[in-house]
């Protein structure tokens, strides 16, 4: 699993939450996500720059980060 990702280009990260849920709305796919707050607190954290390669190479973080990966909203660096 790579320790370096990145939104992809061209995502806004438009999104709207409640009771411990987003939806996101995929700027390149026209597709709308169901997300977990965590997972949307990640997106956000890689969008600006504050998750550290260390944090990324956590076993936990592995399927959040493949999943999102998969939805086509971030990517390796």
């Amino acid at each position: 699993m790579p320790s370096c990702w990145r939104i992809v280009p061209g995502q806004s990260l438009l999104h709207r939450g409640w009771d411990g849920a987003c939806v996101l709305y995929n700027d390149l796919s026209g597709d709308t996500h169901l997300l977990s707050d965590d997972a949307m607190r990640l997106l956000l954290a890689l969008r600006d720059g504050d998750v550290g390669a260390d944090e990324l190479a956590a076993p936990e973080l592995a399927d959040m980060l493949a999943t999102l990966r998969q939805l086509h909203l971030i990517e390796p660096c």
